[in-house]
């Protein structure tokens, strides 16, 4: 699929869903979940690794999440009547995402015990919607609890335009299993030995998530993150195509906080 050519705008506002006639995007949601690391280092954070037998990122390492559905939207304008209804439903989506796919429930007031955790995924699972779970277990969410860190969406029909939040573990001695059929492992790791698997060959990431995973490598705690993000308006990125002497680049804009902000487009990828 083709990223937007240079004349496309580079950044939209984030609120909303994107209006930019001829293109049909996707509403997804992902969560990047921290924890404090056992050692006193950098903080780690929760990744996953996708199937190979997907049709998107197929083997590549990401953050939990996934699209919003039309019952994220439902529960989204009762707990958040107030908000944003594109950003209220893509936090729903977020909770439902990382608990089906991690086994991790975010967000919760009250401290749950693992086999009540683990009964709620059971449950999502069958049901398919978060609202009848949080009902049963009188689980009470609490959406101020995912600050808003990115939001990207490559301009091109089909594509997922997804808002990223930060959520804090503590010391995120939880218990998780990966749900086994959209990924095939999960993983607690800095933003750093991700960046360096992929350098080395023995992970692979998308274009997103590494620019995403060199911002985060930048923070030496959530904290920090937040206090970065506080200082930003957040505005959808829409990563680009470029030619810089002859060689063709993906591109974003560099207001964003991102370290790194182009990468070239291997031949392979080119040769499509």
């Amino acid at each position: 699929m083709p990223l937007a050519p240079a004349s496309a705008p580079s950044t939209s506002p984030s609120a909303g869903p994107l209006r930019l006639e001829g293109t049909n995007v996707v509403p997804a949601a992902t969560v990047v979940v921290f924890r404090r690391a056992a050692n006193g280092g950098p903080p780690e954070l929760l990744m996953l690794q996708r199937s190979g037998k997907m049709r998107f990122a197929a083997q590549a390492l990401v953050f939990p999440g996934g699209r919003i559905d039309p019952a994220d939207r439902s529960l989204a304008a009762l707990l958040m009547p107030d908000a944003d209804p594109e950003l209220a439903a893509a936090r729903v989506a977020a909770v439902r995402e990382t608990l089906e796919e991690a086994g991790l429930l975010i967000g919760a007031r009250a401290k749950l015990d693992k086999a009540t955790v683990a009964a709620a995924r059971a449950m999502l699972i069958e049901r398919g919607e978060l609202a009848p779970v949080l009902d049963h277990f009188g689980i009470e969410l609490m959406p101020q609890a995912f600050p808003l860190f990115a939001h990207w969406c490559p301009l091109w029909d089909r594509a997922f335009d997804t808002r990223f939040f930060l959520y804090d573990m503590g010391t995120g001695a939880v218990e998780l299993t990966v749900d086994e059929t959209e990924n095939t492992h999960l993983f607690w790791t800095s933003a750093a030995n991700a960046l360096a698997a992929v350098a080395n060959g023995s992970a692979h990431a998308i274009f997103p998530t590494l620019r995403n995973l060199e911002r985060l490598a930048q923070y030496p705690d959530f904290a920090a993150a937040v206090d970065d993000i506080a200082r930003r308006t957040v505005k959808r990125i829409h990563p680009r195509r470029v030619t810089i002497d002859g060689i063709e680049y993906r591109e974003i804009d560099d207001t964003q906080g991102y370290p790194v902000v182009r990468e070239p487009i291997p031949e392979d990828e080119l040769r499509g």
